[in-house]
């Protein structure tokens, strides 16, 4: 049967391939569309597997709140250039990605990837993925996801910082869900993304921690010059007004409000609950910066461009 451009067209359309992949696939599948799609499917898987070796420290991380405001997802998936993080096909994938993780009952990647896509029910998420990697053409991962499920008492606000970079999702505990709240929210979620907290409050900070982080500063203190003739009793006053400047950039409640230096993000809350005359609390927060912890690839563009020509 003879291949036409409308076919080729209404292939690229359904599939997202290139045009030579498309054409090449009907060809030869002799023209039958379905049987053309499949042969892009597992072109599709085998480049995924060539492409398994390379380093994907890119891409986007994104929350998503369902309508009804009962479950909330913080996602992130990698690429290997920031270029395909600009892609809208992309950003669409990794918004589907978010819904996905939101209906999904799986603690973890693995079992996400198992499950039926949203998208399409005659495939798995797995499945789905290898498509995207081969209508990309980079390697894509799904790093990792966060679920939180509303109790009833929660309000989820969420926040992206330069354009996926970072995602911030924030769970509040609050009887009083109106507008004047949800700014407030919105206005933690970016104290969240520029000053990186690790805790919400020193409740939060565990014993072993606290021991742990003590013990470096007693470390440090002893191996200083400075403090060789001072008492154990001045040198443990020293190690607790350190820990108390280190605990109180680590809790968000602590930390200076970003908006307002005169205030901490603590007094901020317990305001925004006095003038609406509610209780508000921060109960807990997820912070995703994108390729944090993973390697990235130290490129040389002129010397890629040389072995293109080559």
């Amino acid at each position: 049967m003879a291949v036409t451009a409308a076919m080729i067209k209404e292939l690229r359309g359904l599939s997202g391939a290139g045009m030579s992949a498309c054409k090449s696939a009907l060809v030869e599948a002799d023209g039958n569309m379905d049987a053309a799609f499949d042969i892009l499917r597992k072109r599709g898987a085998a480049t995924a597997e060539k492409k398994a070796g390379r380093i994907a420290a890119e891409g986007l991380s994104l929350p998503y709140i369902t309508e009804d405001g009962e479950v909330a997802v913080v996602v992130e998936v990698n690429s290997e250039t920031d270029f395909v993080a600009k892609n809208q096909k992309f950003q669409d994938y990794v918004l589907d990605v978010a819904k996905q993780a939101a209906s999904s009952k799986a603690a973890d990647v693995d079992g996400l990837l198992t499950e039926t896509w949203i998208g399409d029910s005659s495939k798995t998420v797995n499945e789905a993925h290898i498509e995207m990697i081969s209508t990309i053409g980079e390697k894509l991962a799904i790093r990792r996801f966060e679920r939180l499920v509303n109790d009833g008492s929660s309000l989820f606000v969420s926040y992206v910082h330069a354009g996926g970079k970072v995602a911030v999702l924030l769970e509040v505990t609050t009887d009083v869900k109106n507008d004047n709240v949800v700014e407030m929210g919105k206005n933690i979620c970016m104290q969240i993304a520029a000053m990186s907290p690790k805790f919400v409050d020193r409740g939060e900070i565990s014993e072993d921690f606290i021991a742990k982080e003590k013990a470096i500063l007693i470390d440090q203190a002893k191996n200083d010059p400075k403090n060789a003739n001072k008492p154990e009793n001045i040198i443990e006053k020293m190690i607790i007004g350190r820990l108390n400047k280190e605990f109180k950039e680590m809790c968000l409640v602590d930390q200076e409000y970003v908006k307002d230096d005169k205030m901490s993000v603590g007094q901020y809350v317990a305001s925004v609950a006095k003038a609406e005359g509610g209780s508000i609390a921060l109960k807990k927060f997820i912070r995703y910066e994108t390729g944090q912890g993973l390697e990235k690839k130290n490129e040389d563009f002129a010397a890629e461009v040389a072995k293109a020509m080559a």
